[in-house]
């Protein structure tokens, strides 16, 4: 087994994970097997529990491990599917080391940081990358590791020095360090690419050869960044360090460099109206606004997202804010199509039901997910069947008329890990909706999990009745998954999150249909059971997709079997 470490330096948010991603696709496309394992020093046994405000989104696995994002990063560049335990926390390891301590498994030996702490760190990794990710029967032949935070954090130091010892346990040409680091530059003087005196400096004071480093500067998209490593022969020096020139094969991107150029060049827009609750922070839906991407390419739009606070939808905001009031519904009333995301708490879902209501009315493509279903039942129940006070246990304990309720084994006292979580089947008993044809006319389908609610199945015949279909069921027939309004060009919404599972080249079969159906072509989608023909018009020009440009840029420097990355001013790289 092969080891790439990457590191960052000076600040945090430089763009490891999306370095780390990189990397593992250069090499994978060396004709190399590549897993990842993300450490995230926090004492948090895992991330779900913390805010989207704090950390980002939740990514979902399919063993139901709730991660950090930047595994989703990984499952998407490399197309594969990770495990909880290829995230490791502080708090994971603790727990590892305390159990085993209670156990007498140290033999009464006091149990310290160094060699304990480190020594289940080291044994951690090797486990784990022996894990199998790619459906394919034995280890990997490389296993990258993204250190998070910033080299000098206090939390991280245990782990820093795990991985010196496990450098020298693993031996030479079997690992290799790569850094991220920061070159900052004054915006009145601007941005440029490291020219050959910079990095003789940098070469010289940080004891790195000037041909192991690498300059990563601003670029339209992050699909780019798998392309300048390449363009800059850093596989070249990754494979070199680990003593696999002889092995790898120059690295096949072509499919990757022309979806990247199809991506950069598009022109004609599809306008989405995200209205949610952490519209704050554009990485608490990093998964939505990825798998809207990965769908809008395919059908060669461009990718325009309108942020919408759900809460400012809603009458209070029309008294106290009614300017804000006003943008806020003019947003939504501009947009091609309609998505309401999941989520936690009452904050904004009156708001919510709101843009559903107007989606069902207006015939606007709508697609919940999550939440977004349950609300859209809701809104359907008060609407249509005449029940003012429908609402969700959720928001509303006391309702008479409750259409969400809590899941009868959830717990109400423990918040980490005790959601129904990771990939469920669902059965399709409609077989010729919408859905069943957008996933290509299948049976059923496994999605991830990620939710404490669910539709009422009492109240189920009276919303069919009334002209909801409730096409997708779990195994038992009692938990709604998938529900349609059969009488609307595309409403939609599920109970599970089809945005996990979103790839380049590969969108989730629901993004994808509330993209074509927004831009008009959704009948085209369908005839060809949820698939884009390549002939149909790509309508390209140039320009870039608009969701969250990125600003200032940056580089990365490899050297002794090391890369090092340097960025300046900014996250470079995301968007």
């Amino acid at each position: 087994m092969k080891y790439v470490l990457v590191t960052g330096g000076v600040v945090s948010g430089l763009g490891k994970g999306v370095t780390a991603s990189s990397i593992g696709l250069l090499l994978k496309a060396c004709g190399l097997r590549v897993t990842s394992i993300k450490i995230d020093p926090y004492l948090n046994t895992d991330a779900g529990t913390m805010s989207p405000f704090e950390h980002g989104e939740v990514f979902v696995l399919d063993d139901g491990g709730e991660v950090d994002l930047d595994l989703g990063n990984y499952e998407r560049f490399l197309d594969i599917k990770l495990t909880r335990d290829n995230n490791i926390t502080t708090g994971k390891i603790y727990q590892y080391v305390f159990d085993k301590e209670r156990r007498g498994d140290y033999l009464g030996k006091t149990v310290q940081v160094v060699p304990h702490i480190t020594d289940a760190i080291q044994e951690w990794i090797e486990r784990v990358a022996k894990i199998p990710v790619d459906g394919q029967e034995g280890p990997a032949d490389v296993c990258v590791i993204e250190l998070g935070g910033t080299i000098g954090d206090i939390e991280s130091m245990p782990f820093i020095e795990a991985l010196g010892q496990f450098s020298y346990r693993v031996g030479p040409g079997n690992f290799c360090l790569i850094h991220v680091s920061l070159v900052p530059v004054l915006n009145v003087v601007g941005e440029q690419a490291l020219e050959e005196n910079v990095k003789g400096k940098l070469a010289q004071f940080c004891h790195v050869p000037a041909e192991n480093i690498v300059t990563l500067y601003d670029v339209p998209n992050i699909w780019h960044i798998p392309l300048l490593l390449k363009d800059q022969k850093a596989h070249e020096a990754i494979l070199k360090g680990l003593n696999l020139l002889g092995v790898a094969r120059e690295p096949e991107l072509k499919e990757w460099t022309a979806r990247t150029k199809v991506f950069d060049e598009l022109h004609d827009p599809v306008t989405i109206a995200m209205v949610g609750k952490y519209t704050g922070l554009s990485d608490s839906y990093l998964s939505v606004l990825k798998a809207l991407l990965h769908a809008s390419v395919a059908c060669h739009r461009k990718l325009i997202v309108k942020w919408v606070a759900a809460s400012e939808l809603e009458d209070i905001a029309a008294e106290e804010a009614p300017d804000v009031y006003k943008a806020a519904w003019d947003c939504l009333k501009g947009a091609d199509g309609v998505l309401v995301p999941g989520g936690f708490g009452d904050r904004g879902v009156q708001g919510k039901i709101l843009a559903a209501k107007y989606a069902r009315e207006k015939n606007v493509p709508f697609l919940g997910i999550c939440l977004g279903m349950q609300i859209a039942v809701i809104e359907f129940a008060r609407s249509v069947l005449g029940l003012h006070d429908a609402n969700s246990t959720e928001f509303d304990p006391e309702t008479t008329n409750p259409c969400v309720i809590f899941m009868p084994e959830g717990s109400k006292t423990h918040m980490g890990g005790t959601m129904r979580l990771g990939s469920r089947r669902t059965y399709f008993n409609v077989t010729a909706c919408t859905s069943a044809k957008l996933y290509g006319n299948v049976n059923f389908v496994d999605e991830r999990h990620r939710h404490r609610y669910e539709v009422n199945p009492n109240i189920i015949s009276h919303l069919e009745n009334a002209g909801l279909s409730f096409v997708g069921r779990d195994e038992t027939g009692q938990r709604m998954e998938i529900v349609e309004l059969p009488s609307h060009p595309f409403f939609v919404g599920v109970q599970f999150h089809p945005e996990f599972k979103s790839r380049p080249g590969k969108p989730s079969a629901l993004f994808l249909g509330l993209i074509a159906a927004a831009c008009g072509r959704l009948e085209t989608v369908l005839l060809d059971n949820g698939h884009v023909k390549r002939s149909v018009s790509n309508g390209m020009s140039n320009g870039h997709t608009m969701v969250r440009m990125c600003k200032n840029g940056g580089t990365m420097k490899l050297a002794n079997g090391s890369i090092n990355g340097v960025y300046r001013n900014g996250n470079g790289v995301h968007f």
